[in-house]
């Protein structure tokens, strides 16, 4: 029996891997990845690796092994049509006849166009009778604390949210839920909400860039037209823009407020929150 972990070098899949590395011995551990140089350090620490790609449903042939648990870290791939690609990997653990398949989806109050890939694989997942887990991440601390140079370049936190407010985690903490249910037991066919405890407006976001950095950072509201033209004038393509200024739509209804508390349940700690991830950011960007 192995723990499989796809997309193994992803951000988030990263610390999935190291935090499983904690709780089981590496050779239970295969690394799902496209590029095995990149996990070479992931192979001198003995995890097995499996090269396989979304795109190229052959490479997953004979990947698994009946009574694997499997983390379908979901692909970034837009454009590429996510749930096909997630299909390959549910029907190769459907074939080999895994104990358990865990998805990292999105919350089930999203409404915005970004979900919407994440619930036809929630469908193809539950048509196939493989014993699952649906692990609704909801939004990272990172997708914010990662994007700061434009913010103090212009002592701005520009979004389409109005006052919505959002409960972010760090991804950590969404590795810490996914390694949970991939070493426990009694997981299987159930649905986790996943969010930071403590939920946040971009006005509070900005109040404590300012406070962190000694510089007065306003929230700057915008429609969601001038924020797809600001992210398209930053170069993405035209229509993930409208993807991510969709989202803000959504905080601002609300849609990305999680108060399940199953986050912070299945980590077994208290979510990591917003400010400590700042000054994580903020000494990062010293330092580098």
């Amino acid at each position: 029996m192995s723990i499989v972990v796809t997309g193994a070098t992803g951000k988030l899949g990263r610390h999935v891997v190291e935090q499983l590395l904690e709780k089981v011995p590496a050779e239970q551990i295969t690394a799902v990845v496209r590029d095995k140089a990149k996990a070479a350090d992931l192979a001198g620490r003995g995890v097995r690796l499996a090269v396989a790609d979304y795109n190229a449903p052959e490479t997953f042939d004979g990947l698994f092994a009946a009574g694997d648990k499997v983390l379908l870290i979901s692909g970034n791939e837009f454009d590429k049509g996510r749930p096909q690609q997630h299909k390959v990997v549910i029907d190769a653990a459907k074939a080999a006849g895994v104990a358990l398949l865990a998805y990292t989806s999105a919350p089930g109050s999203l409404s915005a166009a970004l979900a919407d890939d994440h619930r036809a694989t929630e469908e193809i997942l539950l048509g196939s009778g493989v014993p699952y887990v649906l692990l609704r991440n909801g939004w990272y601390h990172e997708n914010y604390t990662e994007n700061l140079a434009p913010v103090l370049a212009h002592d701005a936190v520009v979004a389409a949210a109005g006052a919505g407010r959002i409960s972010t985690a760090s991804r950590a903490d969404y590795a810490a839920a996914a390694v949970a249910v991939l070493t426990g037991e009694g997981h299987e066919n159930r649905t986790y909400e996943l969010g930071g405890d403590e939920a946040w407006s971009f006005a509070e976001y900005a109040a404590e860039l300012s406070r962190q950095t000694g510089r007065e950072i306003v929230y700057n509201p915008v429609s969601v037209e001038q924020l797809t033209g600001i992210l398209t004038g930053a170069g993405l393509p035209g229509p993930l823009a409208a993807v991510l200024a969709g989202v803000d739509a959504s905080i601002e209804k609300g849609e990305l407020v999680v108060s399940s508390g199953d986050l912070s349940r299945l980590a077994g700690r208290p979510t990591t929150p917003l400010a400590e991830a700042i000054a994580v950011a903020l000494k990062e960007r010293h330092q580098g």
